[in-house]
């Protein structure tokens, strides 16, 4: 057999079956999609101030934010790896933490520079993404994930009705959020120009 031709399956064994697009993985990230407009008729309910409304919208935000890690986990533990979860994982994530962020900005809790440069990032990341999808997917690193959870965490904390004093905590944790989120946004576009060159693109 020459080096051009395909290698035959070994006789007796079963041919790797294919990941079925609809399976667990993929539901729980479509559903955080979903949650993104109720998310955000909860936030606005009652003018936006009214405590209920707050804690039942940071719920709602919280349970979204759960399916980002959950998604993942399963994806891996049951071999549910998909190149659309690959690539709507990030876009759900990026849906939910954008509607947050203009949410706030909205209501006058959050300046909106914090918002354009979070808001920034996300989207040129994931222009990037397709700009290489042909190439190949490039997967969130570990400092992409660390990014991702201070930005909920900050968001979190803006979302639930505290009191003033609290605005030292969640300031410093959105602090750290936004340098994570400049720091790994500028490491994507160099793993995205490497994996263009290397495939001579």
């Amino acid at each position: 057999m020459s080096a051009a031709e395909p290698a035959e399956p070994t006789p007796g064994l079963p041919e790797p079956a294919a990941i079925p697009l609809l399976n667990v993985a993929n539901v729980l990230t479509v559903s955080r999609l979903v949650l993104v407009p109720v998310f955000l008729l909860t936030l606005f309910a009652g003018g936006g101030q009214a405590t209920g409304w707050r804690i039942v919208a940071t719920a709602v935000f919280t349970v979204a934010s759960i399916t980002d890690n959950l998604d993942g986990r399963l994806a891996r533990k049951l071999g549910l790896v998909t190149d659309f979860g690959k690539i709507a994982d990030p876009i759900a994530d990026k849906a939910l933490i954008g509607a947050a962020l203009v949410g706030l900005s909205l209501l006058g809790e959050l300046p909106w520079w914090v918002t354009v440069v979070i808001a920034t990032r996300e989207v040129g990341v994931t222009l990037l993404r397709f700009w290489v999808i042909r190439y190949g997917v490039i997967p969130a690193s570990q400092g992409g994930k660390w990014k991702t959870l201070t930005q909920i965490v900050a968001i979190g904390l803006f979302l639930l009705p505290l009191p003033p004093a609290a605005d030292v905590v969640s300031w410093l944790v959105m602090g750290v959020a936004l340098v994570l989120t400049v720091v790994t946004g500028l490491d994507y576009v160099f793993r995205a120009f490497r994996l263009r060159a290397m495939a001579g693109g």
